[in-house]
C-alpha cells in the first residue's frame, strides 16, 4: 500500500513538473475560405516572426516557445492581435470572408485573444459612427465614456491575466485621450479655422533662394501651402502632381508655397532635395518654428492649405495635388 502511495505521488509529480516545464504555446485552427497557403504570427518588438502553413482544408498548426506579450497575426490579406503565453494551447477558427465577425477562440490560455477579437470588434463599431466627431460637446464625451465605462466593466468581470489587464486599461486611457484630441482638433477646424477666417501667420522664414518670406508678403494672390518633410515618403509621392498643378496655373493669380518642417539635422537634404528635384514655387524652411504648423493643428503630413488673396482661409485642409478635387476647387475660385 506504501509503495502504491509513493508511487502516485511521483507520477503526479510527473505531471506537475512537465506542466510547469511546458515552454512552448501549441496554437491551431481552421480558416473557412482561406486567403493564403500560410499565416503569419510576428511581434517586431520580439523580433518574433513564424509563418504557419495552411493545409488544403484550411487547418493549421504549430508550437511555438514565445516571450509572454502581443502577437499579430496575418491570414495574407486581414490582420488580428493575439495574446500569447508559453503553456497556452489555443484553437482559433473563423471565416476568412467575415474576418473580423467571425473569430473565435477556445482551449486554454484563449480568454485575452477572445477578449481582444470582441473588443476590436466594438472599436471598429465606434470608429464606423460617422456622426461621433460632430456630436455637441457633452453628447461626445458622454458616447466616448460611456464605450470605455464598458470596456473597463467587460475586461474587470473576465478574469484575465494581470499583465494583459494592466496593458488593455492603459490601451483604453490612450484611446480616450486620442479620441478626445481627434474631436478637439476638428471642432477647432471648423470654428476657429473656418472659411472666411483670417489665417494664422508665418514670419521670416527662409527660402531657398537665401532670403526670407512671410505670409503677408503673398497678399494679393490666392496661396496654396504644402507642409512637408524631405524624409516623408507620402509627401513626395504628391510632388509629381502638384508639378502639373503648378504649370497648369502658372500664369493664373496663385502662388505656390511649400514648407519644409524638416528638422535642423536635415537642412542641407532640405536645399540639396529642392535643387535636384528642381521644386518650382516658393520653397520655404520652417527654422523648427512650429507656430505656423500648431496653429493649423498639423498632426500628419503632408498637409496642403488654401488662402484667398487677402490672407483669409478657404481651405484648411484643402485636398491633395493628386485629388481632382483641387482642381475643381480651383476652378470654382476663377483665378
Amino acid at each position: 500500500m506504501k509503495k502504491f502511495i509513493y508511487t502516485s505521488l511521483f507520477a503526479l509529480a510527473l505531471v506537475a513538473c512537465s506542466k510547469e516545464s511546458k515552454d512552448y504555446v501549441t496554437f491551431s485552427g481552421k480558416i473557412t475560405n482561406k486567403n493564403s497557403d500560410s499565416v503569419v504570427i510576428s511581434n517586431p518588438q520580439f523580433q518574433f516572426n513564424r509563418v504557419i502553413k495552411v493545409d488544403e482544408n484550411g487547418m493549421f498548426k504549430d508550437t511555438m516557445n514565445v516571450k509572454g506579450g502581443f502577437y499579430r497575426f496575418f491570414d495574407g490579406k486581414e490582420y488580428a492581435t493575439l495574446y500569447l503565453k508559453n503553456g497556452a494551447d489555443i484553437n482559433m477558427s473563423l471565416d476568412a470572408n467575415e474576418f473580423d465577425e467571425t473569430i473565435n477562440f477556445t482551449g486554454e490560455g484563449s480568454k485575452e485573444s477572445a477578449f481582444l477579437a470582441q473588443a476590436s470588434l466594438k472599436q471598429e463599431e465606434l470608429f464606423g459612427d460617422k456622426e461621433l466627431m460632430d456630436l455637441p460637446e457633452l453628447d461626445f464625451r458622454a458616447k466616448v465614456s460611456s464605450f470605455v465605462d464598458g470596456f473597463n466593466k467587460n475586461i474587470d468581470a473576465a478574469s484575465l491575466d494581470s499583465t494583459f489587464v494592466a496593458n488593455q486599461k492603459q490601451s483604453i486611457t490612450g484611446l480616450e485621450k486620442y479620441l478626445t484630441k481627434v474631436y478637439n482638433d476638428k471642432q477647432y477646424l471648423a470654428k476657429t479655422l473656418a472659411t472666411g477666417k483670417e489665417s494664422p501667420k508665418f514670419v521670416d522664414y527662409e527660402n531657398h533662394k537665401g532670403n526670407t518670406t512671410s505670409l503677408d508678403d503673398l497678399k494679393g494672390k490666392y496661396v496654396y501651402i504644402d507642409m512637408w518633410a524631405t524624409w516623408c515618403q507620402p509627401c513626395k509621392n504628391e510632388i509629381p502632381f502638384l508639378k502639373t498643378v503648378e504649370e497648369k496655373y502658372r500664369k493664373k493669380n496663385i502662388e505656390f508655397v511649400s514648407i519644409s518642417v524638416d528638422r535642423e539635422k536635415d537642412y542641407e537634404t532640405w536645399k540639396k532635395m529642392v535643387t535636384d528635384m528642381e521644386l518650382v514655387g516658393v520653397q520655404l524652411y520652417s527654422k523648427g518654428d512650429k507656430t505656423f504648423a500648431d496653429a493649423y493643428r498639423v498632426n500628419s503630413i503632408p498637409r496642403f492649405i488654401l488662402l484667398d488673396p487677402e490672407g483669409n482661409i478657404v481651405d484648411a485642409n484643402a485636398p491633395r495635388p493628386s485629388s481632382p478635387k483641387l482642381i475643381e476647387l480651383f476652378e470654382s475660385l476663377k483665378m
